[in-house]
């Protein structure tokens, strides 16, 4: 790949921080990919994004909007957890990443990662961490996460 075809191709994957209007550009069917996720009405995304905007730096969606098609392509969340331990530290949690089955392979993945985990080492967290399934423990040790202890749920629904 030459060098102007990759530039070409970072303007047209760019990660940013999740807008109103993403709804309508398909943010809500991509999660549908990911997990359980009923269709959320108008009113309900814009409660919710309310609600997590007010929590500041704590709380932040990204994505990634294909320029070409004006689709959202790829998302992920991080929340901050403030704790007592190591003189009052902030952990990061990554949660909800997808990237859409056709843009799958073009890195966007490691984009929404990238993007995430140096938000977290600018807002002063001293570790990220996050849950996976075993199918996706290869890409996320790619990304520089190493597997640590097991973990525990439980579902209420």
């Amino acid at each position: 790949m030459q060098s102007g075809d990759l530039s070409n191709e970072e303007d047209e994957f760019q990660v940013r921080k999740l807008e109103i209007s993403d709804k309508s550009k398909g943010f809500i069917e991509l999660l549908q990919q990911l997990s359980v996720c009923d269709s959320v009405s108008d009113k309900q995304f814009v409660e919710r994004f309310q609600e997590l905007r007010s929590y500041g730096d704590d709380h932040l969606v990204c994505v990634i909007e294909d320029n070409r098609s004006g689709k959202i392509v790829a998302t992920g969340s991080m929340f901050i957890e403030k704790k007592f331990l190591r003189n009052c530290g902030k952990v990061g949690h990554i949660e909800d990443v997808v990237v859409d089955a056709s843009a799958r392979g073009m890195q966007l993945g490691k984009k929404v990662i990238g993007f995430l985990t140096d938000y977290a080492q600018a807002m002063g967290c001293y570790k990220v961490i996050l849950d996976c399934s075993l199918d996706n423990k290869d890409f996320y040790e790619k990304c520089g996460f190493k597997q640590k202890e097991i973990q525990m749920t439980m579902y209420f629904v």
